[in-house]
């Protein structure tokens, strides 16, 4: 079969597929490359060089040569048209020698960033390397901090199109294989054209109803490395800078990557504020709506006179005036993140003073609802992971809209709903609410309180059968 033709007429609406013919006496060397993601020099220094220093040999003679001849580890043969295109595909360079035997040089240029900080996982203490979207690179980022040969790197090509690499890692000897054997029959039964970013895994491997999710995303390495000690399991995907954690429990969205750098007593505090913010964030609107329409009461008298009187000029009904607030601190947020970081504080503080004035001035709404909304939202941005913000989002909105109709007793049956929902919710078949529910004392010292504890064990026991030396 003619290779070089077939691929000659399937790439003819692509301009950078370069072909080029060299002969060497009777042979002819055809060199294919793909001119936008292979490294012109290489090709030129290490290949079309190296070949033009050769003289008259024959076709076996000019095959053995040229793999043992040329200076790259990675020369290998090929034995049909489909690895071709693959390997052409993935930037490699093709020598088809008289149209029979079929070689690859690897060359790929190099089209990423450079290790950068964490963008989103801001850290005070620890290191501050962060993934980039290069596979060979985020993986290497890893075998930089666990050095042993019982780290495993399970490896996919994913999308019919993208054949993104995705590489599923564990540490052999820690690990429950069944759980690797799950992750790994998930990701083969994905049929899709295209794997662009992590992310787009999350949908075949987060199949719990909770809206909190059950897997965790990190661009910090040292975050992965301590998830694989544990005895998780972390996917990498090629030209994603974000590498997924399972299984992930609800105390992990509570801990960060540099409490393990900070004395017991820090860290504790630092975890009970996060878990107050949490609360805030979700039952403070609510707890303001429930007050100021159907238990007015349970407040001191001059307390509730205050409110009131705040609140005689704005025309709507707390439950309304705290919706209207929270889409409008929503609204800010998101533009916020989107335009550029240069206009994004500007815009932000004139959003939020000068419109927030304007709104109090014009009685559209009452000062406390601002104060209210304005201590929920920034409580619910101390938790880093964006999918648990959104989460709490819409735990949010669900309260509110009980605390509008039954009061405290709505807030109350918001309470039970998430909790039921988080009791009933499972990562990769474990309990999410771990160790809380099932309770475990021994892990509960790395809870929301930290207790100094140098033979605490640093793998998790539902997720490893094995003992391990202290930390």
């Amino acid at each position: 079969m003619n290779y070089i033709e077939k691929l000659k007429k399937e790439s003819s609406m692509a301009d950078d597929y370069i072909y080029k013919e060299i002969k060497i006496g009777s042979n002819l060397i055809t060199s294919i490359n793909i001119e936008t993601i292979t490294s012109s020099e290489d090709i030129n220094n290490f290949i079309l060089k190296r070949i033009s220093y050769l003289e008259n040999l024959d076709n076996n003679n000019l095959k053995e040569f040229l793999l043992n001849y040329l200076p790259a580890t990675t020369t290998s043969t090929l034995k049909d048209y489909q690895e071709l295109k693959n390997k052409l595909l993935n930037g490699y360079t093709i020598l088809v020698i008289n149209n029979k035997d079929i070689l690859c040089v690897e060359t790929r240029r190099d089209l990423t960033r450079g290790v950068a900080d964490s963008e989103y996982e801001k850290t005070i203490l620890g290191p501050k390397d962060a993934f980039i979207e290069h596979y060979n690179t985020n993986l290497g980022l890893i075998r930089r901090r666990i050095k042993d040969v019982n780290l495993h790197v399970k490896t996919f090509e994913l999308g019919k199109y993208t054949k993104t690499k995705v590489g599923v890692l564990y540490i052999n000897n820690i690990v429950k294989l069944d759980l690797v054997n799950k992750i790994v029959k998930k990701l083969e039964r994905i049929n899709i054209d295209g794997i662009i970013d992590s992310n787009y895994l999350k949908r075949y491997l987060d199949n719990s109803k909770s809206l909190f999710p059950t897997l965790k995303s990190t661009e910090r390495p040292d975050l992965a490395s301590e998830a694989l000690l544990e005895g998780k399991v972390i996917i990498i995907t090629d030209n994603s800078p974000e590498v997924l954690i399972l299984p992930t429990f609800f105390i992990d969205f509570f801990h960060m990557s540099d409490d393990y750098y900070q004395k017991p007593i820090n860290v504790t505090f630092i975890r009970l504020i996060r878990l107050l913010a949490f609360i805030i964030a979700i039952f403070l609107p609510a707890m303001y709506v429930a007050v100021t329409t159907h238990n007015p009461d349970s407040m001191p008298i001059n307390l509730l006179l205050s409110f009131q009187s705040q609140r005689m000029s704005v025309p709507f009904p707390a439950f309304v005036e705290a919706i209207l607030m929270i889409i409008s601190f929503e609204i800010l947020r998101e533009s916020d993140i989107r335009i550029p970081s240069t206009m994004g504080s500007a815009i932000s503080i004139l959003g939020g003073l000068v419109l927030g004035d304007a709104a109090v001035t014009a009685g559209i709404v009452s000062p406390i609802m601002i104060i209210v909304v304005a201590i929920s939202a920034i409580s619910s941005l101390l938790i880093q992971s964006i999918e648990a913000i959104n989460s709490i989002r819409w735990y949010r909105f669900l309260v509110i809209i009980l605390a509008s109709i039954f009061g405290f007793y709505g807030i109350f049956l918001g309470v039970i709903l998430i909790l039921t929902n988080l009791s009933d919710t499972k990562s990769e078949d474990k309990d999410y609410l771990y160790p809380f529910a099932p309770i475990n004392l021994e892990e509960q010292k790395d809870g929301f309180i930290k207790i100094r504890n140098k033979g605490r064990k640093l793998r998790n026991p539902i997720l490893s059968d094995n003992k391990v030396r202290g930390s």
